[in-house]
């Protein structure tokens, strides 16, 4: 994932003026956009993955090493922020917080499940009977789950919203960018895109 960070000055202005002719500004100007990602609306997302993708995508890759697997935690992370985006609560911490949280448990979680499955082949391989760790045993599972639920629910989108979601979001590209390699129309992209991440959460959010 080719992650890019925007700027400041890609959040909107959600300032206000005081009565005595102060300015009073949001804490943290991605409260209000996490807001509008919960409700569904897809451009306050787009604006929070340009703002943390390269923060998140830096944890993984810290944690991970392997640049492929710090892209795919990258992309688990913006899809469980798409589809818990309500549940964050902004007295226990910002936006950036909770979402870079995110990311550092499921880097962990992932080199967790990469070990474990390493040492069981080492312990095939020397044809012992050495169990996993106990304690690591429902971590694996969660993990993996999750990996395949989200494989599943791209697998019921259609083949041209799958192929938006992989471009933008696994692959980096901008929506513009992905038009013209798609040689469709930006708002086609945007229609499928929207469509496509709006049938990700519901699928999601009912495979428990």
């Amino acid at each position: 994932m080719r992650a890019q960070v925007a700027g400041s000055g890609g959040f909107p202005d959600r300032g206000e003026t005081r009565e005595n002719g102060g300015d009073f500004a949001e804490a943290d100007p991605l409260d209000g956009l996490l807001r509008d990602v919960a409700v569904g609306d897809l451009s306050a997302f787009e604006a929070v993955y340009r703002e943390l993708s390269g923060a998140v995508f830096g944890v993984a890759r810290r944690v991970l090493v392997d640049t492929a697997q710090a892209e795919e935690v990258c992309q688990e992370v913006f899809l469980e922020v798409w589809r818990t985006s309500a549940r964050h609560d902004p007295s226990r911490g910002s936006v950036s917080a909770w979402v870079t949280t995110i990311a550092h448990r499921r880097a962990v979680d992932r080199v967790r499940s990469e070990q474990a499955a390493s040492n069981r082949l080492s312990a095939l391989g020397r044809l012992e009977s050495e169990a996993t760790p106990h304690d690591t045993v429902p971590e694996q599972v969660e993990h993996r789950l999750e990996r395949e639920k989200v494989r599943r629910c791209l697998r019921r989108l259609t083949e041209q919203q799958r192929e938006v979601v992989r471009l933008t979001y696994y692959t980096g590209y901008t929506q513009r960018q992905a038009a013209d390699l798609l040689r469709v129309p930006l708002t086609t992209v945007k229609g499928r895109l929207r469509d496509g991440l709006i049938k990700l959460r519901d699928c999601l959010g009912v495979m428990v």
